[in-house]
């Protein structure tokens, strides 16, 4: 939320060509804060999955899926959180971006229980695991097959409600068992799209 007006300069460009300035500014006067109240505390405490916007320096973009149990996004103080990095595929394309551009938005979705979402934008940085127990000694504990590498520390910038409107209820399954932190190919979803036959295949194909 860079100076002390709420929205990018894009974001009013629009708002005034398509005349919804006032719809705008109420909802940057009743639902924008700097920081995260108790209720947003208390919905991130008990959130399992995030979806986590970043981008490098070019505004190159990349979405991403994070998940954990509940509390695997640990928040700091109302104006600091922080999410684990698990062991990957060693590619770090949110962190590699983070390195560049700092600026995150994460989208946290209740599909289950209220049908609402909370989008959290700040500034992060990567803080390696033992260095951030040892300032956050509070942090959840790591656990066999999910233990964190290291993690995204952001510093709040922007808080606000994704309504329920368009929503989706999901009722939540029974979870089969899984082989978490595992370098089976198999295990972590092999092929699914086809993206190595089809690599493999063009190799073939003369140029």
């Amino acid at each position: 939320m860079p100076g002390t007006r709420c929205g990018s300069a894009g974001e009013h460009e629009l708002q005034d060509r398509y005349g919804t300035q006032d719809r705008a500014e109420r909802f940057y006067q009743d639902q924008v804060l700097d920081r995260l109240n108790p209720t947003m505390i208390e919905f991130i405490a008990r959130m399992d999955m995030a979806f986590v916007a970043t981008a490098d320096r070019h505004g190159e973009c990349d979405a991403t899926f994070r998940a954990g149990l509940p509390g695997f996004l640990h928040v700091i103080d109302e104006r600091t959180l922080a999410y684990p990095e698990y062991r990957g595929n060693g590619v770090h394309a949110s962190l590699g971006n983070i390195l560049e551009n700092p600026h995150v938005g994460i989208l946290l979705i209740d599909f289950v229980q209220d049908l609402i979402g909370l989008h959290i934008n700040g500034s992060a940085r990567i803080v390696d695991d033992t260095t951030l127990r040892n300032n956050v000694p509070e942090l959840p504990e790591n656990v066999k097959g999910r233990a964190a590498e290291r993690w995204v520390v952001v510093d709040v910038e922007e808080a606000y409600i994704h309504c329920r409107k368009h929503i989706p209820h999901l009722v939540p399954a029974a979870r089969e068992q899984r082989e978490w932190g595992t370098d089976n190919i198999r295990a972590k979803g092999g092929d699914y799209f086809g993206a190595k036959a089809q690599g493999q295949a063009d190799a073939l194909v003369p140029r």
